[in-house]
């Protein structure tokens, strides 16, 4: 049952706008790429969206899937504007899903029965052939999820993970990890399987001394609206300390508002805010971040 709106002499209440999309911001004289959005669930159309992004200087967009669903949404958007790339995968909170079920109906796709080994060995397959796609530009996000999945779903988790890693060997893609309290774990599996040429940690969330241990080994560190956020000290510490060739800028769109919209919804237009934090912490101008942000994106996706 939904509230009744408030009255002209009501008290506005702080989480009236959290449904409003925040204003256009200032935009970027150099323009950037966004290497991580999910614009199937964002409102309006995909052209709404790269035209709203294009006008503060957003011109490219990577949508990422997360299911087989998704990760066909991705491919066939991808053949159908040039400055939309793919990248495809089964996220780590789907595959014990397809493998054990999802009777609470968590994800997208409701509620379902549990498929066992050869259920998730099928989707895998789909991802591959859409992998092998050539707008389709990396395989991902796949990784590790030690927040959302339980030990009952981690052997299927990283089954999933070291298959995907060797999709985008097979096929020279680039891979992108999604990496949610599992660091150890996330860097551990890639050390044992051997990484892509082209590895990018999506929303960057460990610390200075990970991403120096991401920079030794080349990993590219995408990072989002959480590093405007007041408590990401540890995030605005490792972009100062990461390498300015390896950083990344990204959405997570509709996630992860940056601040000061938190907790409304995101988009690519809104790229040029992390972009000018990311410059303050690393003590440069935002025109010298964005030109290696745009050069570092093209690059690790090989567009």
């Amino acid at each position: 049952m939904s509230a009744s709106p408030a009255s002209p002499s009501s008290p506005r209440r702080k989480d009236d706008d959290r449904d409003t999309p925040p204003p256009l911001p200032e935009p970027l004289r150099v323009a950037v790429a966004d290497s991580h959005t999910h614009l199937d669930m964002q409102s309006g159309t995909v052209e709404e969206a790269l035209r709203k992004a294009a006008s503060v200087g957003v011109t490219t967009v990577v949508q990422v899937g997360c299911d087989v669903k998704g990760s066909r949404w991705a491919a066939e958007t991808a053949a159908a504007y040039e400055n939309v790339h793919a990248a495809v995968a089964l996220h780590p909170n789907e595959a014990p899903r397809i493998v054990h079920g999802d009777p609470d109906g968590w994800s997208r796709q409701g509620a379902r029965p549990g498929g066992g080994d050869s259920a998730l060995d099928d989707a895998l397959a789909e991802i591959e052939a859409l992998a092998a796609l050539p707008h389709v530009k990396a395989v991902g996000e796949t990784g590790l999820d030690h927040f959302r999945t339980g030990p009952e779903g981690m052997a299927a988790q990283e089954r999933s993970f070291r298959a995907h890693i060797e999709i985008a060997k097979r096929l020279g893609k680039a891979l992108v990890i999604h990496d949610r309290e599992a660091h150890a774990d996330v860097l551990r599996v890639l050390r044992e399987e051997g990484a892509p040429e082209r590895t990018v940690f999506h929303c960057y969330s460990g610390d200075a001394e990970m991403a120096r241990e991401c920079a030794a080994a080349g990993y590219y560190m995408s990072f989002a609206g959480t590093v405007t956020f007041k408590n990401a000290a540890a995030l605005r510490e490792a972009v100062a300390v990461a390498p300015a060739e390896l950083l990344l800028v990204e959405t997570d769109a509709p996630y992860l508002t940056p601040a000061p919209y938190r907790g409304r919804p995101n988009a690519p237009y809104l790229i040029p805010l992390t972009v000018r934090a990311m410059a303050a912490a690393r003590g440069t101008d935002e025109d010298s971040m964005a030109t290696a942000l745009a050069a570092n994106t093209a690059r690790a996706f090989a567009y």
